[in-house]
């Protein structure tokens, strides 16, 4: 049998909190327009998503795709961090 595989999802988010072991809270935000005001709004939703080497801090921006369920509410991984957050130590060190 020829089984054809799905294409995962890939999504772009900021990782809100790292305080989990291997796992990160990552907020994802779209603008939509509001039909009766006529403004853009902006909607969130967060994501538990699996951080295997603890590497994605909280104010990185990360790539992340679907996956099998790791656990009860993990459903996708980290799989590339696109920029990270500038740390307090980081800043202390330049000035």
């Amino acid at each position: 049998m020829d089984q054809k595989q799905s294409q995962k999802r890939k999504l772009s988010g900021t990782v809100v909190s790292d305080k989990m072991d291997k796992t990160v809270v990552v907020e994802l935000v779209k603008r939509k327009l509001h039909p009766r005001v006529k403004r853009y709004i902006n909607v969130s939703k967060k994501f538990l998503v699996d951080n295997p080497d603890n590497a994605a801090k909280t104010g990185d921006k990360v790539i992340i795709e679907e996956t099998r369920p790791l656990s009860r509410l993990k459903r996708w991984r980290v799989i590339e961090i696109k920029s990270k957050a500038k740390s307090i130590n980081q800043e202390q060190e330049t000035n």
